[in-house]
C-alpha cells in the first residue's frame, strides 16, 4: 500500500509518519510540504522521498492508494473532499471537521464514492484508556458510574490561536472521543468554557465538560494550557471497585523523548510502575497492578488497504480503519455532540 502524507508539521513527523513505517506493508510514497525547513526536515527523516507542492500534485502522480490528512483543522474538508474525488482511501487527522455539516458530506462522498474514510483518532489507543476498557469489558469494576478524563498542560506557547484553533478542538476532540468509544452515545451537554484574547483573536485556553450517557455513566472531561500545571489522569468510579492512573502515555513520549522514533522498548512500562499507574481496588480492598499491554489486541489492516499488519508500535494499528473509527460510537455522533459543545464556544458563554 502506497501512502501519501499531507503535511509535515508536528503531527505529521511526530505523530503519524513514525507509526506508518511501523506498519507492515504500508509505505509513504510521498509527502506534501511547501515551506523550506519542512523539505528540508523531510529529506533528513524520510531520504528519498519525494515531496509534492500540493495535494493535486500528488493526485496527479497516479501511483498512490491512501492519503493522510495532517493539516491544519479548517483545511480537513476541501483536502479530504479532493482526496475522495480522486478515488483515494482517506485517513484524516482530528478534528474531522469544522462542523457536523462538513462531517457529514465528507462521509457522504466517501459512501458515494466506495472509498474508506477513517478519524485519526490516536488517542483511543493510549495505554491507560485500552486498560480501563479491559477493565470494563471484563466486568471488575461493575457498572461504571463515573469517568474523571484531565489533561493539563502548562503550555501555553503551544496553543492554537484564533477562531479556527482552540484547546477544545485540539485536546477536546481526544477527550470527547475517550468518553464517546469507552461509555456510548450521550444525552446531555453541559460546558463551561474560558477565552484568552491574543492578537490572532478570541481563543478558548481551557474547559470542562459534563457528558450524560445513554448507559446512565456520567463522565467529566477537561483541559487547559492556561493554569500552569501539567497533570493527566483517569479517575472511574464503579460499582465493584475504582480505577486511577497517573501520567502521560508512554507511547506519545517515545517518539518524542528518543532519537529512534519506534524504540523496541515502545507500550511497555517498567515493572516497579505498574503498581503505582494501573491499579484496580476491589471491594474487598485487594490492589491489583494490570500491565497496559496485556490489554492490547494486535490488529490487522483489512483487505482493502492490501495484507499488512502492525509493526512493533501499538499506533501503527490506527491505520486500521475497521477497528479504529468504532467502538460504541460513530464519528458523525462525535460531530453531533461537538455541535452541542461549540455553541458554548462564543464569547456570550464565558
Amino acid at each position: 500500500m502506497k501512502l501519501g502524507l499531507v503535511g509535515y508539521g508536528f503531527g505529521g513527523r511526530i505523530f503519524h509518519a513514525p507509526f506508518i513505517q511501523a506498519a507492515d506493508g504500508v509505505e509513504i510514497g510521498g509527502v506534501v510540504a511547501r515551506s523550506a525547513d519542512k523539505i528540508a526536515q523531510i529529506a533528513v527523516d524520510l531520504p528519498g522521498v519525494p515531496v509534492f507542492a500540493s495535494l493535486s500534485d500528488l493526485i496527479a502522480d497516479g501511483s498512490f492508494d491512501v492519503v493522510t490528512i495532517t493539516t491544519p483543522p479548517a483545511t480537513h474538508t476541501p483536502l479530504t473532499l479532493e482526496a475522495i474525488e480522486a478515488g483515494l482511501h482517506v485517513v484524516c487527522d482530528k478534528p474531522f471537521s469544522m462542523n457536523l455539516r462538513d462531517a457529514a458530506q465528507m462521509a457522504g462522498a466517501a459512501k458515494q464514492k466506495g472509498v474508506l474514510l477513517n478519524v485519526f483518532q490516536n488517542r483511543r489507543r493510549d495505554t491507560d484508556l485500552v486498560t480501563l476498557a479491559s477493565l470494563i469489558d471484563a466486568g471488575e469494576l461493575g457498572d461504571i458510574q463515573r469517568v474523571h478524563n484531565r489533561m493539563d498542560f502548562d503550555q501555553i506557547e503551544t496553543l492554537e490561536r484564533g477562531p479556527d484553533g482552540g484547546l477544545l478542538r485540539d485536546l477536546g476532540s481526544h477527550l470527547v472521543d475517550q468518553m464517546l468509544w469507552l461509555l456510548g452515545p450521550v444525552e446531555f451537554v453541559d460546558a463551561q468554557i474560558n477565552h484568552l484574547e491574543f492578537s490572532e483573536g478570541h481563543t478558548d485556553a481551557d474547559f470542562v465538560i459534563h457528558l450524560r450517557h445513554v448507559s446512565g455513566a456520567h463522565s467529566y472531561v477537561s483541559a487547559s494550557k492556561a493554569n500552569h500545571l501539567d497533570a493527566r489522569e483517569l479517575r472511574v468510579y464503579g460499582t465493584k471497585g475504582a480505577y486511577v492512573v497517573n501520567g502521560t502515555d508512554v507511547q506519545a513520549r517515545g517518539p518524542l523523548m528518543a532519537n529512534d522514533p519506534l524504540p523496541p522498548t515502545i507500550g511497555a512500562r517498567s515493572p516497579n510502575r505498574l503498581g503505582e499507574r494501573f491499579m484496580v481496588k476491589a471491594a474487598r480492598a485487594e490492589f491489583r497492578p494490570f500491565d497496559p499491554t496485556t490489554a492490547i489486541t494486535i490488529l490487522n489492516l483489512p483487505k482493502q488497504f492490501g495484507k499488512a499488519q502492525m509493526g512493533r508500535s501499538l499506533r501503527a494499528n490506527l491505520y486500521e480503519p475497521s477497528k479504529c473509527s468504532t467502538r460504541r460510537a460513530s464519528p458523525l455522533h462525535q460531530g453531533r455532540l461537538f455541535n452541542l459543545i461549540q455553541h458554548y464556544n462564543k464569547p456570550t458563554h464565558r
